[in-house]
């Protein structure tokens, strides 16, 4: 493959010899496979895959005949070194996951520090992922959102789980599983409130794919009436916890509100005062009205 010395640098050196690459598979729709990744799984020595009889077909459907090894949770302190070893040797050497971006609720981590902790070039091709797909078109904020893989199985776990993210204002994304969305849903009403803005978005890139987007009690009440809801590869997105409004006002508000009640109503000079300084007006009458005489 030809790539220039910039995507084989590795904190400054250039690694000799081996390089892993981290390669993202379609999720869903086989069309989604990048150029580059076919490139790299047809070029390297050996690929890295979590299940070698799902990724055969994958690899089938696109003509590479690269020879594929097991790296799963189960067997990962057993084959990392071996990977390591052929690393040493300068081989190339590319990771995917069943689908979508290896790492992302899968094994690899742990071989991606090894790989650079040993000095080797770790290069991603990127493409495919489910969180990113399912926010792309959830219609949530989206500046700001945090991952939070799987929940846990059972529900009291579960309800801990959420109730620690109570409060977070950034959009939350979940993985869940088919046969656990219906309680998740239902503890994540319970938790967060029935009004809460949910979009569950199934089976991505895939002949049912479905968005559904609602209050957590809606979505919850339509995934319960239509049992094919039940079903496929989950990704469930929440709304963020609306920021508490600040009642605090500083001194340079207060001076300018003080001076302007002496001729306006409460509700003008704060509407103004607002104006001038940037102070939330709700805040400002509060404030007035608590240290009126």
């Amino acid at each position: 493959m030809n790539h220039s010395p910039a995507e084989h640098a590795n904190g400054g050196k250039i690694a000799a010899g081996g390089v892993l690459y981290v390669v993202a598979t379609p999720i869903g729709n086989l069309a989604d496979m990048v150029p580059r990744a076919t490139e790299t799984l047809q070029q390297v020595d050996i690929i890295a895959a979590e299940d070698t009889r799902h990724s055969k077909r994958l690899l089938e459907h696109f003509h590479i005949s690269t020879p594929l090894l097991a790296y799963h949770d189960h067997n990962e302190q057993q084959s990392l070194p071996g990977i390591l070893s052929r690393l040493g040797q300068g081989q190339k050497v590319a990771l995917i996951s069943d689908a979508g971006t290896p790492l992302v609720s899968d094994p690899g981590y742990r071989l991606v520090r090894a790989a650079r902790e040993a000095g080797f070039a770790v290069v991603p091709i990127p493409g495919p992922s489910a969180l990113i797909a399912a926010l792309s078109v959830a219609g949530l904020p989206s500046d700001r959102f945090t991952f939070e893989g799987f929940l846990h199985a059972k529900s009291g776990q579960r309800r801990k789980q959420l109730e620690n993210l109570q409060r977070e204002s950034r959009t939350l994304i979940f993985y869940e599983a088919p046969h656990r969305i219906l309680t998740c849903l239902r503890d994540l009403a319970d938790v967060f409130g029935a009004d809460r803005e949910v979009v569950l978005a199934r089976e991505l890139t895939k002949t049912f794919e479905t968005v559904l987007a609602g209050s957590a009690m809606e979505v919850a009440d339509r995934v319960e009436s239509d049992p094919n809801q039940q079903k496929g590869e989950i990704v469930l997105l929440v709304r963020g916890a609306e920021s508490p409004e600040t009642t605090e006002v500083d001194p340079e508000a207060q001076r300018v509100m003080a001076i302007l009640q002496r001729d306006l109503s409460l509700k003008q000079a704060a509407s103004l005062a607002a104006e001038i300084t940037g102070a939330k007006k709700n805040a400002l009458y509060k404030w007035a009205v608590d240290n009126s005489h």
